[in-house]
């Protein structure tokens, strides 16, 4: 055996047997179905290190992930292993290692398809400078629209702005006629069919004119792209071997896309856990993971079923749940782990004995070693934390809990890449109204004015020198100009994108002070922006960037220390996906709260409901804690003590209990001393007697 097979042999020992083989395939289609805690990085990993190693070229290797972290965090490791075998090969190529992997193509199938759309969306007919749309940005350009046609003049309410967009997304995601999706996910919305139609129909019209695409634009245009005969063409050329990671998370649309890049499946690999598809209402499928190997003839499908997280006293628990499913890739997930507490199902008399329980035992844990941020409560919908957020804080007991405003939503932010956006694509109206707005005296009719003389112009911000559409603030009104002209100068776009910000940021800081709260802290935050900014090479790619990845979320300068940086962790279990805990406790496991009572009228949702509490369940690494508070008060207007009581959820069946052990969530009380004398029952009814004699 040569130095070069020894050292892929001493990397690939460490892998189980289900990983190797993983990790050696060939280039038919491979499925990986990857149980919760099974190594499934580690293993795609390796293959990524293992097709390079053997000749595959690195930028003909494409790597689809949902996040960028999981992108980066992939490709780090496989550097590694490309560094440890390029050393034990030969100390020459031993510099060679960290260099491959960066020249991999990898990302998220929305980032990805902005580049490959840059590249190649001519052939579509895309213009080069399209600018793209968040979330929020498409949201308004619908409301926009809707204003215009008028479709909310009438007796009846019509849909706003969030749901009109959400049901277009959907659509458009889930390839369905706009009448099964409002059936099945609007009911409210199906009398205004004709308008949304109407609606929808003019929103991609006007996307055309402004050359803007949204976040469904992206993989729509994808797709076009990868079925256009001659594009399509060199697309296939461009990749030998595609992996796709939490393939269980993809829509219609993202499953075609891989189709017209490799038709017969030659080359793709695909790893995820059909039992923690769990984000239907993000258009995601659990249908293309299940019928993968009639989607693609010969595949080979390797279950990856040791898990590296859980003790097995959980995994009985977990597997039990799972294995109720009506439909799944069947697999049983084991550990080496085989000591371990059994998971606990604790019964509780209503929310209060629950909050009570958590606090005790969370205390207890932390008295054992076990950190507060060890531990965390995951729950079905974000309210459910509620009564225990109160009692943390009344305590005195740290918490995070997950979620808030993403960077790049805040208002403020989005004005400042507003005028980056605007200069990169004069077309894009929606940035225009945004930041014409933000000078004193130009208003909404007047902003759409000063866009139409822009348009008459072909984009040449030079026409905005020569009108004053305002006579409040003129001084304001040529700053802007001026500053819009310098923006927009030929090659300016590819300057230093730090100093088109910094010149964005002087223009527009006394505006945002006359306009919001808190103007040190935003101040703070485009700072922060502009030092981010130093990072990209041009305006376009910062631009797109920001919208497509923004920074998780916005803060103001650092406060006093915390002399106690341990806190409790509180979580949705959606947002708790692909995290672990040494303790886990599952709240309010109720029926109508998991699964949760919208979903019980679907047998589909009801399975992902199942799949939600599997994924909630092995989050546990030691400990699980399952409560069920048994009596629940009604809250609303008229309060009082007026309650229902509660079924344990329907998962957690006859043989599913049987994994755990049930306890009280009250300590017993100490018995009470007997009294030396008793009364008889006929002594009492004759002193209620005695009232009416």
């Amino acid at each position: 055996m040569d130095a070069t097979q020894t050292a892929l042999e001493a990397v690939l020992s460490r892998l189980n047997p289900e990983q190797r083989e993983a990790a050696l395939h060939g280039r038919a289609p491979l499925l990986i179905i990857a149980g919760a805690g099974t190594g499934k990085t580690t293993t795609l990993a390796h293959r990524v290190a293992r097709l390079i190693h053997d000749g595959i070229s690195p930028e003909k290797l494409l790597l689809l992930t949902f996040t960028r972290r999981a992108a980066g965090e992939m490709l780090r490791r496989v550097d590694g292993i490309l560094r440890e075998l390029a050393q034990s090969e030969s100390a020459a190529n031993a510099s060679r290692g960290g260099v491959a992997s960066r020249k991999v193509v990898g990302g998220t199938f929305h980032a990805v398809a902005t580049r490959l759309l840059r590249q190649h969306g001519k052939a579509i007919g895309l213009p080069v400078d399209f600018t793209v749309l968040d979330r929020s940005d498409s949201e308004d350009l619908m409301h926009v629209i809707r204003q215009e046609l008028k479709l909310a003049k009438g007796e009846n309410r019509f849909p706003l702005k969030t749901t009109c967009m959400n049901v277009y997304s959907k659509a458009v995601n889930t390839q369905q006629p706009l009448k099964e999706v409002l059936v099945d996910s609007f009911p409210w919305c199906r009398e205004h069919e004709e308008k949304l139609k109407k609606l929808f129909s003019a929103y991609v019209d006007r996307k055309e004119q402004l050359a803007v695409l949204d976040y469904d634009d992206l993989l729509l245009f994808w797709r076009e792209l990868a079925t256009h005969p001659e594009a399509g063409r060199r697309l296939r050329e461009s990749f030998d071997c595609i992996l796709v990671d939490e393939y269980q998370d993809t829509n219609v649309v993202q499953a075609e896309i891989l189709k017209g890049l490799t038709p017969d499946g030659e080359g793709l690999t695909v790893v995820g856990d059909d039992a923690q598809s769990i984000y239907s209402f993000r258009a995601a499928t659990v249908r293309n993971i299940l019928d993968f190997p009639e989607h693609y003839p010969g595949t080979t499908v390797v279950k990856l079923e040791q898990n590296y997280r859980s003790t097995q006293p959980i995994l009985e628990a977990t597997n039990r749940v799972i294995s109720a499913a009506k439909e799944r890739h069947r697999k049983k997930l084991w550990s080496n782990r085989t000591q371990g507490e059994r998971p606990s199902l604790v019964l509780c008399q209503d929310e209060e004995e629950q909050t009570d329980f958590l606090i005790t035992r969370m205390l207890e844990h932390r008295e054992n070693g076990v950190l507060l941020n060890k531990q965390a409560v995951l729950f079905r919908a974000s309210h459910h934390s509620i009564a225990l957020e109160v009692e943390l804080a009344r305590r005195d007991i740290p918490f995070h809990k997950y979620g808030g405003l993403k960077f790049v939503e805040t208002a403020h932010v989005k004005d400042l890449l507003g005028y980056l956006r605007l200069a990169e694509n004069p077309r894009d109206a929606v940035s225009g109204m945004r930041v014409l707005v933000l000078i004193p005296g130009v208003g909404q009719v007047k902003a759409r004015q000063m866009l139409e003389v822009l348009s008459e112009n072909r984009g040449d911000f030079r026409c905005w020198k020569d009108v004053a559409p305002t006579k409040a603030a003129p001084d304001d009104w040529s700053r802007f100009a001026d500053l819009m002209c310098g923006l927009a100068q030929p090659g300016e776009k590819k300057n230093s994108v730090t100093d088109q910000v910094h010149r964005v940021r002087n223009f527009y800081a006394p505006m945002l002070e006359k306009k919001y709260d808190n103007a040190a802290a935003r101040l703070q935050d485009l700072e922060q922006l502009e030092l981010v900014s130093s990072r990209f090479q041009d305006r376009m790619q910062f631009v797109t960037e920001m919208t497509l990845d923004p920074p998780a979320s916005t803060q103001d300068l650092a406060g006093e220390p915390h002399l106690d940086e341990d806190h409790l962790i509180l979580s949705t279990i959606h947002s708790a996906k692909g995290l672990e805990w040494d303790v886990v406790y599952v709240i309010h496991a109720a029926d109508g709260n998991i699964p949760s009572d919208m979903a019980t009228g679907d047998p589909e949702q009801i399975e992902e409901e199942r799949r939600l509490f599997y994924v909630a369940l092995t989050r546990a690494k030691d400990w699980l804690y399952v409560t069920v508070p048994q009596r629940y008060y009604f809250t609303g207007r008229f309060r009082g003590d007026a309650h229902s009581y509660s079924q344990p959820s329907r998962f957690l069946t006859k043989a599913t209990r049987k994994c755990f052990d049930e306890i009280p969530a009250s300590i017993s009380l100490p018995e009470a001393d007997e009294p030396e004398e008793y009364l008889s029952s006929s002594d009492v009814r004759g002193r209620i007697k005695g009232r009416w004699e």
